[in-house]
């Protein structure tokens, strides 16, 4: 897969709904009822994050859902990059880029959502043909005002801003003519799914989904 090939899909993906879920799953066997609640609720795209034991196996879990199109989040080694795809997931998600996770995730045909905060760091990507990126930390990086500053002189390239993002800061990044969707993990509050209240994260991803666009 050429980074071409990589960024058409990830961004095929991010056009999908505003909001993709960034999930951090402790408990596995909660994985696949949170995924059906949030695709209920209008968000497909899900991003399961490898900080956990139970990040594969929740991934797995989510890759049998109909209608969900489940990726891996904090991919970092190529080791992630194998361990992400054979356990289904459809994209990856890495916080910055280096050749070796580049490369990995191009080998392994694994669409790459990655990471840049800095103008120098997003044109880099750019010259190796990767023009859907991730801004993160979006807030700790200076927030909406800073993507919309980076965009001005690198128009061809289109943003998810994750980091940080909340239902009322989320407006602010999505009015920006270079952002696609955002990141966020406020659709999925730890007791919601630690309790399995699936009905009141189906209405966050609902209200999540409803959010307007550019």
């Amino acid at each position: 897969m050429t980074p071409q090939q990589s960024s058409a899909e990830t961004r095929r993906l991010c056009g999908l709904a505003p909001v993709i879920p960034v999930l951090v799953i402790e408990d596995a066997a909660r994985a696949e009822g949170l995924a059906r609640a949030l695709v209920d609720g209008g968000l497909p795209v899900l991003e399961v994050t490898l900080r956990t034991p139970a990040a594969l196996e929740a991934i797995a879990a989510m890759a049998r859902v109909p209608g969900g199109v489940v990726g891996a989040g904090t991919v970092l080694t190529p080791e992630d990059v194998q361990a992400a795809k054979a356990a289904g997931a459809r994209f990856a998600v890495s916080p910055g880029a280096t050749p070796r996770l580049l490369e990995a995730c191009e080998s392994a045909d694994l669409p790459l959502l990655p990471g840049a905060a800095t103008a120098s760091e997003a044109m880099a990507l750019l010259e190796r043909g990767y023009d859907m990126l991730k801004f993160f930390p979006a807030e700790a990086a200076g927030g909406a005002k800073a993507l919309k500053a980076i965009g001005a002189p690198l128009p061809q390239i289109t943003f998810c801003p994750t980091g940080g993002i909340t239902p009322e800061t989320a407006a602010d990044y999505l009015s920006l003519s270079n952002t696609l969707c955002v990141g966020g993990s406020w659709v999925a509050p730890k007791d919601a799914v630690e309790a399995g209240d699936w009905a009141r994260i189906t209405d966050l991803a609902r209200k999540a989904a409803g959010l307007a666009r550019g």
